[in-house]
Parts: C-alpha cells; sequence; structure tokens
C-alpha cells in the first residue's frame, strides 16, 4: 500500500469514530452560512459539528483590500491542510482565483441570490437619495459603479459585521449601506432591505451568494460524500464569473463585477434548452469608465464563457483602466 493510501485509510478510518469537522469563520453569517452545510450533511446520515478558527481579516482593522488576498480564508485552509478540520466552508467571492492543488471545491450547495442590496433611512430607493448623501461601502467595487451613476454620492469606507453596518444607517451616521443581499437573506434581514440592485446598475462580485465546501484533494472518500451537496447550475455560474476574474487576472477587491445564470431558451428547432447567460464589467475606481461585455452559451462551456467575456474586456482596455486607476492586479502565488 502506498504511503498516500495508507494515511487515507487511517483517516477514514478516525473519521468514523467522530463527527465530520467543518471549519468556519466566527461572524453571525459565517456559522450560519456553514451551519446550511452541516445540516444538510446530517440530514443524509453523516453527523458533522462547526470548528471556529478566527481569521487575519476578522482581527485586522482597514480596508480588505490592504489587508490583502484571502484574509477571511487563509486560516480556514491551514486548519484544513493541517488536518484540525476535514472541510473548510468559505464564502466564494473571498477565495483566491487560483486553486491551491492540495484543496479542492467538493460542492457548491444552491446559491443565494447573488444581487447587491440598498439598506436606506426612510425606506428610500437609490434614485432617492439626495446628492450628498452618505452611502456606506468599502468594495472598490460597488464604489466605482456607484460613481458611476452620477447620483452625486458621497462614498464612506465601511467595515464590520452585518449588525454593526446596519447599526449605521439606524444611528444616522450614513444614509445608506450596500450589502450583499444574501448576507441579509442567510441571517433573516431581508426585512432592512430597500432596494435589491438590478445588476443593470451593479453587477455583483463574482461568485456572490455561493459558498464553498472545501476539503484536501487526497480525501476522496469525502470529497465523493460532499458532491452529494452539490448544486451544477450555481457550479456553472461561479466557475463562468471565477474564470473571468482569473483571466482579467483581478483580485477579489478589483472594481470587476459579473454575474452569470442559467436561463431556458430555444434552439433552431423550437425545443427548451439551457443557456449560462455571463455578464461582466471592469470600472475605474473613480466611476469615470465602466466597460462592460457578455456571452451566451451551453452550461458546460462556463469556463470558456467567463473566459470569453473577459478577454472582450481586455479587448476593449479593462487592464489600461484598471492600472491606470491603481488597481494592483491578482498575480498567481509562487509554488512555495
Amino acid at each position: 500500500m502506498s504511503t498516500e493510501a495508507a494515511s487515507a485509510t487511517r483517516t477514514d478510518t478516525a473519521r468514523q469514530d467522530r463527527p465530520l469537522r467543518i471549519g468556519t469563520r466566527g461572524s453571525v453569517l459565517a456559522t450560519t452560512q456553514a451551519g446550511t452545510v452541516r445540516d444538510a450533511l446530517i440530514a443524509a446520515g453523516h453527523p458533522a459539528e462547526l470548528v471556529v478558527i478566527t481569521t487575519k481579516g476578522d482581527v485586522t482593522p482597514g480596508p480588505v483590500q490592504r489587508i490583502g488576498v484571502g484574509v477571511f480564508t487563509a486560516e480556514l485552509r491551514e486548519a484544513l491542510l493541517a488536518g484540525e478540520v476535514d472541510v473548510a466552508v468559505h464564502s466564494y467571492k473571498d477565495l483566491p482565483t487560483f486553486q491551491d492543488p492540495r484543496m479542492v471545491i467538493a460542492a457548491v450547495p444552491e446559491r443565494e441570490d447573488p444581487r447587491d442590496a440598498l439598506v436606506a433611512r426612510d425606506g428610500m430607493v437609490l434614485g432617492e437619495l439626495p446628492p450628498g448623501s452618505k452611502v456606506g461601502t468599502s468594495a472598490p467595487r460597488r464604489r466605482a459603479q456607484l460613481a458611476a451613476l452620477g447620483l452625486g454620492l458621497q462614498i464612506e469606507p465601511l467595515r464590520g459585521n452585518i449588525d454593526t453596518r446596519l447599526g449605521k444607517v439606524e444611528s444616522g451616521e450614513l444614509d445608506a449601506i450596500v450589502i450583499a443581499r444574501a448576507g441579509l437573506s442567510r441571517i433573516g434581514r431581508t426585512d432592512r432591505i430597500t432596494e435589491t440592485l438590478d445588476p443593470v446598475q451593479m453587477l455583483p462580485a463574482p461568485s456572490q451568494g455561493a459558498l464553498a465546501v472545501e476539503c484536501r484533494a487526497d480525501d476522496t472518500e469525502l470529497i465523493e460524500l460532499l458532491s452529494e451537496l452539490d448544486h451544477a447550475p450555481s457550479r456553472a455560474a461561479v466557475v463562468a464569473e471565477r474564470s473571468l476574474l482569473a483571466e482579467l487576472e483581478a483580485g477579489c477587491t478589483a472594481p470587476v463585477g459579473a454575474i452569470a445564470e442559467v436561463v431556458e431558451s430555444l434552439d433552431d428547432d423550437g425545443r427548451v434548452i439551457e443557456e449560462l447567460s455571463v455578464r461582466g464589467c471592469a470600472a475605474a475606481l473613480d466611476g469615470s469608465d465602466v466597460l462592460r461585455a457578455s456571452a451566451v452559451g451551453a452550461p458546460e462551456q462556463a469556463e470558456e464563457l467567463g473566459r470569453r467575456v473577459a478577454r472582450e474586456l481586455l479587448d476593449l482596455g479593462a487592464r489600461e483602466l484598471m492600472v491606470s486607476h491603481g488597481v494592483v492586479l491578482e498575480q498567481e502565488p509562487a509554488d512555495d
């Protein structure tokens, strides 16, 4: 028996005597997200429990783009590789675009609504906010697209958990915040939303609203078990969006938006078929320019469709646009 096979056998045997350990950040949102994976595994007859792990992004103040790529995922992945947990559950958009070959995304559960949401004082929608209104978000993508709308809004930095962010509107410190609808939905706060933003106004972050269920690449039995949680349309959408991001060599904090959706269409013979629609944008940080592109094809072509949209954006000048406005593009990490 090979060393790898022997190690896998020992791991499988040890796991039979305890629940699957699911690594997660400790925020209410993160534990709620990981809890859906735990509950699904338990319902399928696989005992599981959450293990809370603190990440750099949880304890370091300041904008995420200044802290570095993977600030909410690195410690989870280290615990996974060290054998301290069996599974790690991430908000997919927090993962670097380059996948570590020692790990695999074994499942992408059904995705929540990927759109952004506005939470504003007095029940206002975006178009009702007076010029000069203070709108909180630290995401360069949101800042750029909000500025491009030409509404004269004052964009303010925003960090903290969901309750902290909502509290800034309640206290009057901010007139509104822009936040992922998926997070509010998962913790039962959709009643706070005053407008769900149409992607025509604001394209969401690539893979926003999706979860990545990750395990070690050599744990074949666990990969097969977790694959029962996979939702094919959600995975196709995420693959397309992240392929777009990778082709642009843009990190998760770049002003790049994307949304992919499996939609029904008719072929030349009038039969109903499924197609994957992919839209993407790259923006100047100050909102002075937003480049857009799109493509449609078979869901099985998800990776190529995403790259096709990215190449069109590059042809339109996306790289020059982002670099000229101070965006640091993500480079593939060294082998070590």
